[in-house]
């Protein structure tokens, strides 16, 4: 099969991929090309590597522009000296974690994952951060029974993973796709598994972002539920359906609506606040007030999508501006460059984000002046 071709599906012609046909050129006009080849010692976990069709090499192509041919459990990579040297030891990495993730497929995010760890690991970790086998550092990982190791994708999930080790109290701000929530489960769950909590408390604002879903039957948790399905969803990657639903049947797993928290202290729990660019300043106060011992509270939330009233102060906005600086307190802030859910939603965010930057450098426009006269 020539080298700029992916087998299709049986009984389909072969279908050209664009990376191929554009990797090559970026080389041919270098001065200096090198050339590594990897052998790995598993062809399963090889082909794990390498993904369906290819498809995980073909994006290290686009990523590094390099040319990557793979056959069995071989591969050689050609592009500049740095290029393949990066792509030679993210194929390694990414061997290393199918070896030690019991053989669990790759996505396309996984791969960006390690590409970003093995290109910040020369000036991402300190000297003393190195461990004495001489091994390379790498982004920290949550680690749950259900998902297995889950690393961290970019610099930023990887401070945030430390922030909730380190600290009682995390503020994590930043755009939709990110990760934010779906860590903090992630993290909670782990530390119910590990028994260093008894119970999990999940909140959310009752705000609609701009529809009125009026009055919802049922009883309480029905109630809330379609605000809190986010939440719900990351539970279930985490954890069993079988475990979540046995956990809100015992009130190991609780959801608690915001405006039902006062007056509660709440101990020996991990309690999540999603959404909290929607609460006002007293729900903020309120709820940061609820945190009782051996507790960890996480509170996540997008500035930039607040759904309140207009004129209203958002809670978390606040809270984050008085508590800057309070010792115990951890905060984390992503940018659109870290959004993890699609390469099209970062784009978005990123268009989002030099729209409003635009309109706020731009001086306000004075109404224009009515031809009309005075009404009779």
């Amino acid at each position: 099969m020539p080298p700029g071709e992916a087998r299709g599906p049986r009984g389909r012609e072969p279908t050209r991929e664009p990376a191929r046909e554009i990797a090559p050129r970026a080389v041919a006009g270098l001065s200096e090309a090198a050339e590594v080849a990897l052998t790995f010692d598993d062809n399963r976990l090889a082909s794990l590597v390498f993904g369906q069709y290819d498809q995980n090499v073909a994006h290290l192509e686009r990523r590094l522009g390099i040319v990557a041919t793979a056959l069995g459990n071989h591969v050689v990579v050609k592009g500049p000296p740095d290029s393949t040297e990066r792509a030679r030891r993210v194929l390694e990495l990414l061997y290393a974690r199918v070896r030690d993730g019991g053989g669990t497929p790759l996505t396309l995010g996984d791969v960006d994952g390690v590409i970003q760890e093995s290109s910040l690991q020369g000036n991402l970790f300190s000297q003393a951060e190195a461990p004495a086998n001489g091994e390379r550092p790498s982004f920290d990982q949550i680690a749950t029974r259900r998902r297995g190791a889950v690393r961290a994708r970019n610099a930023a999930q990887d401070a945030y993973i430390k922030a909730l080790r380190a600290h009682e109290l995390v503020f994590a701000e930043g755009p939709a796709g990110t990760g934010k929530t779906w860590l903090a489960v992630g993290h909670a769950v782990s530390l119910l598994e590990q028994g260093h909590a008894e119970r999990l408390i999940l909140s959310r604002p009752a705000v609609e972002a701009g529809e009125r879903l009026g009055f919802l039957p049922g009883d309480m948790r029905e109630k809330v539920d379609p605000y809190l399905r986010p939440i719900y969803d990351a539970l279930y990657d985490f954890m069993e359906a079988r475990h979540v639903d046995r956990g809100l049947q015992t009130g190991m797993i609780e959801i608690a609506p915001l405006a039902f928290m006062r007056g509660r202290t709440l101990t020996n729990a991990v309690v999540l606040l999603d959404e909290a660019q929607n609460t006002t300043s007293m729900q903020m106060k309120m709820f940061l007030t609820r945190l009782g011992e051996n507790s960890r509270m996480i509170i996540t939330g997008d500035p930039s999508q607040i759904d309140l009233p207009p004129g209203q102060k958002s809670g978390l906005v606040e809270a984050v501006r008085i508590l800057d600086g309070v010792e115990g307190i951890g905060r984390v802030t992503f940018r659109d460059v870290d959004v993890v859910r699609h390469d099209l939603v970062r784009r978005i965010v990123t268009a989002y984000e030099a729209d409003a930057q635009e309109n706020r450098d731009e001086p306000p426009q004075r109404p224009t002046p009515s031809r009309r006269g005075p009404l009779p």
